[in-house]
């Protein structure tokens, strides 16, 4: 009976630990665009670095900046949320949840994450009038992708500028 008592009692803690957040920008977006700069400033301990070049180059930098780390936490905006999802195909074991916000999922390469199916907790933030990702073919795909998905489609357009700076970081982050 102490094993069980203890085991639950570490599986509580594990949730109650602050896991290692990362925002991952946007294809021609920065750190210090206004989602870096958001979590830059209520959130201080948050790795928000910058990504340029090809997608091989992004997600090089991407693993590196990840080596050795757990209990990860990524959000993705747009390219980012790609780079999210395609880090989390080969990383699954090292993940607590993937917060997607317009990602561009449409753009995966079939052999990114091939008939992959993930069971980390993600939630899909994704705007109705997003005039540079489809709605559909993300849904549709993401789907596919992801077993454990709560999506939110939302009167807003690509960059989520009125949704964004609602949502409860606080708790999404946790």
């Amino acid at each position: 009976m102490k094993k069980r008592k203890r085991h639950k009692v570490k599986k509580l803690m594990e949730r109650t630990t602050i896991p290692t957040r990362v925002f991952i920008h946007g294809l021609d977006s920065s750190s210090q665009g206004a989602k870096g700069a958001f979590f830059k400033e209520h959130y201080p301990g948050m790795l928000v670095e910058d990504f340029f070049g090809p997608f091989a180059a992004r997600m090089a930098k991407l693993t590196t900046l990840l080596a050795g780390r757990e209990d990860l936490l990524l959000v993705g905006s747009s390219y980012g949320g790609l780079m999210a999802a395609v880090f989390a195909c080969g990383m699954a074991q090292k993940m607590r949840r993937l917060i997607l916000l317009a990602p561009a999922l449409n753009h995966m390469p079939p052999e990114m994450c091939g008939q992959t199916v993930l069971d980390v907790p993600t939630l899909l933030y994704h705007g109705a009038q997003d005039e540079v990702v489809p709605p559909g073919p993300v849904y549709e795909i993401a789907q596919n992708l992801f077993r454990d998905l709560t999506y939110h489609l939302v009167q807003d357009d690509h960059s989520l500028h009125h949704t964004f700076f609602t949502m409860n970081w606080d708790e999404l982050l946790s």
